[in-house]
């Protein structure tokens, strides 16, 4: 009995022990390097255009990028806003209503004729 007291007593006071001591010093890090120089400027074409509609109550909003609709959001007046997302250039439209996507199938295109 006597020996767990020394045992629970030795391992409150141990880690007690570690933090009363003074911390280490401490150096400022490093200025980071500049990035290289084609990073530097924005390129405006990677940002996508987004178009904003009002069907009826509906509000669709429709991103694009290089002016080919990928992706449209459908935010009805009385519900929970959707995604339409657009699997490849000869599909249709797949509905993404949660934070897990839709099972996207491989499509390669192996002969063009």
């Amino acid at each position: 009995m006597r020996l767990s007291r020394i045992l629970l007593v030795a391992a409150l006071v141990l880690p007690m022990s570690v933090l009363a001591q003074d911390p280490p010093e401490l150096e400022p890090l490093p200025e980071p390097p500049p990035p290289p120089p084609g990073l530097q400027e924005e390129d405006p074409a990677a940002e996508p255009e987004i178009t904003i509609i009002k069907r009826g109550q509906d509000t669709v909003e429709e991103y694009r990028i290089n002016g080919e609709l990928y992706m449209m959001k459908i935010t009805p007046t009385h519900g929970v806003p959707y995604y339409l997302m657009k699997e490849d250039q000869d599909s249709g439209w797949s509905r993404l209503d949660g934070p897990t996507p839709p099972l996207v199938i491989p499509k390669w295109v192996l002969f063009n004729f």
